[in-house]
């Protein structure tokens, strides 16, 4: 597609996601579960792939839930499965941070479950906050004007990849 810069390539973006999967598990070392909770659709998809790393690395058991969003209604967030989540560790998927608005919404629901914590992780983040939202764990961080888009791409071979565009 023309007018698209690649980002990250796939063997890169994995890279990425391990050292997220090392950063994780270094900062919940005496935790015995997390939840993963992804937003839909590619917030999911690099929230499984997440969890393959830290299965990879640690016995902590991980729980993988999706979230899903209605974009013309953000207030209306699904939690999907079963969520069981009382004093956890929760870390919230997603492919981009831009504004911080879907993650907000998406923590929404998260908070009846009375969490211990709630953390972010994305692959890439733009820093164009709107609100107040913070990532805790970042794959790449990319400075952009507000006309540029990241796109996040999983083709049907599993390969990921983030583009500007």
């Amino acid at each position: 597609m023309p007018g698209r810069t690649l980002i990250l390539n796939h063997d890169d973006a994995l890279l990425k996601l391990r050292r997220i999967a090392y950063e994780i598990v270094e900062n919940h070392l005496e935790e015995k579960e997390i939840y993963l909770l992804g937003i839909r659709d590619r917030g999911y998809d690099i929230a499984n792939m997440l969890k393959e790393f830290v299965s990879e690395i640690c016995k902590i058991k991980i729980h993988l839930i999706g979230i899903q969003i209605d974009k013309t209604n953000p207030v209306q967030c699904t939690i999907e499965g079963d969520f069981q989540a009382h004093q956890k560790v929760l870390i919230l998927v997603d492919d981009v941070a831009n504004s911080g608005r879907t993650a907000l919404y998406a923590m929404r629901p998260l908070l009846a479950a009375i969490p211990a914590k709630i953390q972010l992780a994305v692959l890439v983040d733009r820093k164009h906050k709107l609100y107040p939202v913070t990532s805790d764990y970042v794959g790449v961080q990319i400075a952009t004007n507000l006309h540029e888009n990241i796109i996040v791409e999983l083709d049907k071979q599993k390969r990921l990849s983030a583009f500007l565009r």
